[in-house]
Parts: structure tokens; sequence; C-alpha cells
């Protein structure tokens, strides 16, 4: 609650600058495609294994 007031009141700290910002925003898409990426090969290799009739060896 304490935060709040301070904050509604302009009385903040920042931790990260605006190039900062702009960085860790920028990974977090690359992060975020990396993994949209390896979702779509896990969901191709599951289903390759289904279509193969499983762990047989």
């Amino acid at each position: 609650m304490e935060a709040g007031k301070r904050r509604l009141a302009g009385d903040t700290a920042r931790a990260a600058t605006t190039d900062e910002v702009r960085d860790l925003r920028r990974e977090a898409g690359a992060l975020k495609e990396c993994v949209a990426d390896l979702t779509l090969a896990n969901r191709l290799l599951k289903k390759s294994m289904i279509a193969d009739g499983g762990d047989q060896e």
C-alpha cells in the first residue's frame, strides 16, 4: 500500500535506464521467438513419433 502511494506521488527511483529497458525488451522478444521455434520443433517430433509407432527400437 505504501509503495503505491509513493508511486502515485511520483516518488520513485528507476533501477534501469531507458537503454537497458530497450535492450531487455529486445532480449525478451528474441527469447519468446526461440521458445516458439522450439515448441514447433517439439510438436513435429511428437507427431513423427506417433506416426512411427512410438518408442520401438
